[in-house]
Parts: structure tokens; sequence; C-alpha cells
């Protein structure tokens, strides 16, 4: 029997987490996407217990301040994506300077010597994946995707999309339609 699953990755990874760090009996809040704020002194030994835990789900506790920084762009990027109330009115660079009280010339220098793409690349590649499990969704037209997503029109959005996954929209709705065509008919 096969069993197709769907997840959703930063719920997964604060579940793990909470799981993990609960366990450890370690007092702790959440602030946000990657960032986790503990009550109490923990113990060295403690600590790596925790690491050596979190190594098998390929979580890592950053202690280096400009990968702490890469990541926090990433989380503010997610953030900015996946919740529509959360798209600036500004542009996307303008959010970022002042929201890390940053010259957008220092992240981008920061993330791409890190990262090896640009903040830019990263939005893109960030907005299509979310295109991707909206398609997937069904719930919503193109027209409404490309709404959501911030894009001025569906054609770029198809432009975009077709540049990161060499398909259109439309091929990859048709291909996820026949996939899940084909195993409802090797489930009967």
């Amino acid at each position: 029997m096969r069993l197709n699953y769907n997840y959703d990755g930063n719920i997964a990874c604060k579940r793990i987490l909470e799981d993990h760090l609960d366990k450890l009996k370690i007092e702790y809040h959440i602030l946000g996407l990657s960032q986790i704020e503990i009550n109490d002194d923990v113990s060295l030994e403690t600590f790596e217990k925790l690491q050596l835990e979190l190594d098998q789900y390929a979580i890592h506790i950053i202690n280096n301040p400009k990968a702490q920084l890469i990541q926090t762009i990433k989380d503010i990027i997610v953030e900015i994506i996946y919740e529509k109330d959360k798209f600036p009115s500004t542009t996307i660079s303008q959010y970022l300077s002042e929201k890390l009280d940053l010259r957008y010339g220092y992240i981008t220098t920061v993330f791409s010597d890190y990262t090896y793409t640009s903040v830019e690349n990263f939005i893109i590649i960030q907005k299509i994946e979310r295109a991707k499990k909206l398609i997937l969704a069904e719930k919503l037209s193109l027209t409404e995707i490309s709404y959501e997503l911030n894009y001025s029109s569906v054609a770029y959005l198809s432009t975009q999309f077709k540049k990161v996954t060499g398909l259109t929209p439309s091929m990859f709705k048709r291909i996820v339609d026949k996939k899940r065509l084909l195993s409802k008919k090797k489930i009967k």
C-alpha cells in the first residue's frame, strides 16, 4: 500500500521543537518561525543533548550572528509570502530594511555571500513554491493566486513560474490532475 502525505514544514518543525524542549523540561517561548527564547539557564549537557536530538530532523541551532541574520531574512520573506496581510504596502526591500534596521545593500550582500543567491531570487522561489501549494489545493483560480501573491498579472506569475519550474502553471496543474487520476485508479 502506498500512502501520500502533505505537510507544512513550519508547523512540523515547531511541533518537533516543542516535543523535544518539553521532554528535556526546558522552559521556552516561541518567538517566531525560527526563534525560541529559553527562560532558564540550560546546562551545556542539556543543550548538547537537545542539539543531538534535533540533528536527526536536520534542525540546527544557529550561533553565528550572520547566519542568524540570514535565517531572520528568510523567515520575514516566508512570513510575507504565506500571510497575505503581511505583504508590505512599500517594497519588500524597504520593508526588510525597516524591519531589520539595516541598509538593504548590507542585507543583500550578506544574504548572497552566505546563500549564493540573491534576496530577489529567494523571494521568487518562495512565491512559486506557494503558488504550487495553492494550485495543489485547488481552491483558487490562477487569477486569484496571482493576486494572493501580489503579482501584477497572471502572465507575470506564469512567466516566473515557468522560469523556476520549466512548466507553466496550467501545465503543472494538468500533470498534478493526471497523477491524481492515476492514483485513484490504482486504489480501486
